[in-house]
């Protein structure tokens, strides 16, 4: 794929993500990192990750892809958005590359290999904007059984998800809002494109779940939920796992209430009552564990990011037969 298209007296547009920033010489895009260099688009931060760790796979949060097991995590400076919550702000509101540190595609996957990781996550900011380093990585990771992750803001443009399906396996997506004024204005998106990401994601056959961080009158409305948890069970499908997490707070938002359980728990009744088969909180203390849908049998047993228990076999509850969706293998 090229990730750029030219255009007239030497500019070029972007086509990482849908904010299709178009460069005239020299300039750096809204990301900070994709810059017009001699007519080309290059990406800055390619080989020169800012963070790099082995996490539980849970921690993305991915509670129906692969249970139990690690990820390699990696990131870089820069980000699309511009979230006043954000909790990674250290490196993705930052535009100050290390090239010092330089880790190529196949040194990642090696890395993985060593560190026994099923999957390599591309996260803590966002990937789309690093995205010619993560599909190189990505597709020498496939090649060798490892499979991909994104955690994502969901703004990637249709370009790159149509690309992304030959190599990446499954997603968390952030669902922030359901206010498109409120993506423009705070942070610097837009809802309707998340929307229509979610929707490609699917359809592609990539695994999704999906993320909303409750900020107590923000986005914790009751018509906002009710029309969230409706869109995801019923645009998705209600097989799709909605994690409705906590905040806590960070970055320009240190003097905002952390989220109530009640509120949390206002939130779950809503998305059970849309029928949706996963609802997981997150953030705090209460179990995340997985039942089957069919007949409630408790299949996957969490503790924080530890499975202490895994009963699924082939895909499938041992109780009652019913397949499980998600990525068990």
């Amino acid at each position: 794929m090229k990730y750029y298209e030219t255009l007239q007296n030497g500019k070029i547009k972007c086509i990482l993500c849908r904010h299709y920033c178009q460069l005239k010489e020299g300039q750096i895009g809204i990301c900070g990192v994709n810059k017009n260099e001699n007519g080309k688009l290059t990406n800055l931060v390619y080989s020169h990750p800012s963070a790099l760790n082995v996490d539980p796979v849970e921690k993305k949060p991915l509670f129906h892809f692969l249970p139990g097991t690690l990820a390699l995590s990696l990131g870089t400076v820069g980000c699309n958005f511009a979230c006043p919550f954000c909790q990674n702000w250290g490196i993705s509101q930052s535009r100050n590359i290390d090239k010092s540190i330089s880790i190529s595609p196949f040194q990642i996957v090696e890395l993985a290999k060593n560190y026994k990781c099923k999957s390599i996550a591309y996260t803590y900011n966002e990937p789309t904007i690093f995205y010619p380093y993560a599909k190189d990585i990505g597709v020498i990771a496939k090649e060798q059984g490892i499979k991909n992750i994104f955690v994502s803001n969901g703004f990637e443009s249709l370009e790159v998800i149509k690309d992304m399906s030959n190599w990446l396996d499954g997603a968390n997506i952030d669902l922030k809002s359901w206010n498109e004024n409120y993506y423009k204005k705070i942070l610097k998106g837009g809802l309707d494109a998340v929307k229509d990401t979610l929707r490609v994601m699917v359809s592609e056959g990539i695994w999704i779940e999906v993320t909303t961080l409750l900020i107590e009158g923000d986005n914790d409305s009751q018509k906002d939920l009710e029309e969230m948890a409706a869109f995801i069970a019923e645009e998705l499908g209600k097989f799709v796992p909605w994690h409705l997490s906590a905040f806590h707070p960070d970055f320009k938002m240190k003097d905002h209430d952390y989220t109530k359980v009640e509120t949390l728990k206002k939130a779950y009744d809503i998305a059970k009552k849309a029928g949706l088969y996963y609802v997981y909180l997150g953030n705090i203390s209460l179990p995340e564990d997985t039942y089957c849908p069919k007949c409630d049998k408790l299949l996957i047993d969490r503790s924080g990011y530890s499975v202490t228990l895994n009963e699924i076999k082939g895909g499938k509850c041992p109780n009652c037969g019913r397949e499980i969706e998600g990525v068990w293998k």
